[in-house]
């Protein structure tokens, strides 16, 4: 197998994307193409010793930055590490794509070169969305706005596909985001889709328990829940927020004083713990399902863990046959 790597997608480019992915190299046993610019990318790799065979380079020239306009770039820019690292995948020289990069460059230079799977209105991007009881697929994160009552459908049939074959759930409970679990609940396009993914549940089988509120996310009361892109966005930004405001709160509590250190001390084999199960980088990255690619979007954030995990990530879903699995699933309204 072999994964492709934006190693210019981090903010601190391309450190992270570049160690990332080597560990993967070296720990998954898998063939890696870092995609960049070819004298920062080797003078990364300098410092890392020893580097698996297993890893080549494709040059690109040009990058593109958080702050650019996602479309407008893709066709400026044809030789930006994320376009050219599309467009290897379009050509069948690797199995999936992995970047950190600009969200929407990712998605626009997959739609426009990999084009969408027949029978998808709009492509999705998932986020697993850590929990104690296990991840949940939260479903679109920010690919759409303004989701028509189909594609929210699809989204469920989506992210139902990608958790039955990647994470091996057998019937997993799909869900709709709403401002409430009566079926009247939610704007007109949420009450459509409602009746749509009922609809669905009667006449495929798939396990739609009906609404959720945001509250039940972290509760994962549903392994799927589909949201337009503009909520669902929203409520991952609020919950990292929170997650974060957590964390810094308690460090600087256990700080305070001599008493409360020594009590973090004995209660650090917790914190670690629950650390680990809020940790975004032990998923790496995020599915954009509905394209005619495995392709795997991260954190801008990122460190060279979220990288390794998300390459980790895309050989799951290639080895899965994922997109087989939503081409099956997906079949057009009349």
């Amino acid at each position: 197998m072999r994964i492709i790597v934006d190693a210019m997608g981090s903010d601190r480019r391309p450190a992270p994307d570049v160690r990332g992915a080597v560990d993967a190299a070296r720990e998954y046993d898998v063939e890696i193409l870092l995609v960049g610019d070819e004298t920062r990318i080797r003078a990364e790799l300098n410092k890392l010793g020893a580097v698996p065979s297993s890893v080549s380079l494709q040059h690109a020239s040009q990058e593109i930055e958080m702050r650019e306009h996602p479309a407008l770039a893709v066709k400026e820019k044809k030789d930006a590490s994320i376009v050219v690292g599309i467009e290897q995948l379009k050509q069948a020289r690797a199995d999936a794509f992995v970047s950190m990069g600009n969200t929407g460059a990712v998605l626009a230079a997959s739609v426009l070169h990999l084009q969408r799977i027949k029978g998808v209105h709009r492509p999705a991007l998932g986020a697993l969305f850590p929990t104690p009881q296990g991840p949940c697929l939260l479903i679109d994160v920010g690919a759409n706005t303004d989701c028509k009552p189909e594609w929210l459908e699809q989204f469920g049939i989506m992210g139902e596909s990608y958790m039955r074959a990647v994470l091996g759930m057998e019937q997993p409970r799909v869900a709709l985001l709403a401002n409430g679990e009566e079926e009247t609940k939610g704007n007109q396009d949420v009450q459509a889709a409602h009746v749509l993914l009922k609809q669905r549940a009667q006449s495929t089988g798939m396990n739609f328990i009906g609404n959720v509120e945001g509250k039940d996310i972290a509760a994962r009361l549903a392994d799927v829940i589909v949201a337009d892109g503009f909520v669902g966005n929203i409520a991952l930004k609020t919950a990292e927020g929170i997650s974060k405001m957590l964390n810094d709160l308690i460090r600087s509590e256990i700080k305070s004083s001599p008493l409360t250190m020594m009590g973090g001390a004995l209660a650090m084999p917790a914190f670690t713990k629950v650390k680990k199960i809020l940790d975004y980088t032990e998923y790496g990255g995020a599915p954009l399902l509905g394209v005619n690619g495995v392709v795997i979007i991260g954190h801008g954030r990122s460190n060279e863990v979220a990288v390794k995990h998300a390459v980790r990530a895309a050989m799951r879903a290639v080895e899965s046959q994922i997109l087989e699995t939503i081409r099956s699933g997906v079949t057009p309204r009349a």
